[in-house]
């Protein structure tokens, strides 16, 4: 017990199974299969794109303009797909492949620049949503195939409630991505090398560790995860307007930092950034059914944002004290 009591992951897990309970009082809604499910499907994007900045953040680096390289993905995959038809294996290489580039380009300006990640991708947040805006016009898509609209789904099963259940396209953009970067952070040996350069990037270059190719990989797989979100997001409306992701940074920022990953690199587990997700989700699943207003909400996630930055400082201060 005593090892749990160390772990970020614990307090988190505490939180959720609180927080549920009180729901679970508060509402006759929360704890009904169709919620949870909802739930689920609609945090999808979030979870997905909070792996891409979980890789981001260990590296050392961070990334804010991902809401727009999801909204340029997105429209490119959209547009392909009215106008040449396909499957989902097609839209998602589209929408990853352009997300991807979109990243390196970030990894290259703030490599090159030396210039804090932050300001970087700022800035390319600002330039590919006025891109974005200016090519587009700001015109929405929708009519998409009946195949796209309709998704895929494996497992499924009818419900007490006479509604259909199982594994839906979210969902398991959700599981894989999930699996794949647990798989990648964990067993890999470019896994071992994003946590050497996010702890010390000049120790890690003297080793030999290439850190330009680490940038370049980890932007661009927050990208890649940028443009998946991107299609999942697309068949969850059935459209796609331009805009529609922006401002998302902040949750998906909130996500990562609440599951104790560190804003100075090298430090963070995917089951905290995992917890995160959790946390947020089931926070404004339950502010909506208790009817609190919308505006609440960014209320809350901009005071969850900063009293997990306190908490993570706090507990690197304590641990740097200890080992001293």
């Amino acid at each position: 017990m005593r090892s749990l009591f160390k772990h970020h992951e614990f307090y988190l897990a505490v939180l959720i199974v609180l927080l549920m309970t009180g729901l679970n009082v508060g509402t006759t809604d929360f704890m009904t299969l169709g919620n949870i499910f909802d739930m689920t499907v609609s945090s999808a994007i979030l979870g997905i794109m909070a792996c891409g900045l979980f890789v981001v953040l260990i590296a050392g680096g961070i990334d804010i303009s991902f809401p727009a390289t999801a909204a340029i993905a997105q429209y490119v995959m959209a547009s392909y797909i009215l106008a040449n038809g396909g499957n989902f294996t097609l839209a998602f290489i589209i929408a990853a492949a352009v997300g991807s580039l979109l990243g390196i380009l970030n990894a290259v300006l703030v490599y090159r620049l030396k210039v804090p990640a932050i300001i970087i991708t700022i800035a390319m947040l600002n330039v590919y949503f006025g891109l974005l805006i200016y090519i587009s016009d700001g015109e929405w898509l929708y009519g998409f195939p009946e195949w796209f609209m309709e998704g895929t789904e494996l497992l499924s099963f009818t419900g007490n409630d006479g509604y259909d259940y199982g594994l839906n396209l979210p969902i398991m953009a959700l599981l894989i991505t999930i699996i794949f970067t647990s798989l990648l952070m964990n067993k890999t040996r470019i896994g071992r090398q994003i946590y050497a350069m996010g702890g010390n990037s000049d120790a890690a270059g003297r080793i030999g560790i290439n850190l330009f190719a680490l940038h370049l990989f980890v932007y661009g797989y927050m990208g890649a995860l940028a443009g998946i979100a991107a299609v999942v997001q697309t068949q969850i409306t059935q459209s796609v307007a331009p805009n529609s992701l922006m401002g998302f940074e902040l949750t998906v920022l909130a996500a990562v930092v609440l599951g104790g990953a560190s804003m100075t690199g090298g430090k963070g587990t995917l089951l905290g950034v995992i917890l995160g997700v959790a946390l947020l989700a089931i926070l404004k699943n339950g502010l909506t059914l208790l009817n609190v207003p919308s505006y609440w909400h960014t209320v809350v996630t901009g005071l969850i944002i900063l009293l997990s930055i306190s908490i993570t400082a706090l507990n690197e201060k304590r641990q740097a004290q200890q080992e001293a």
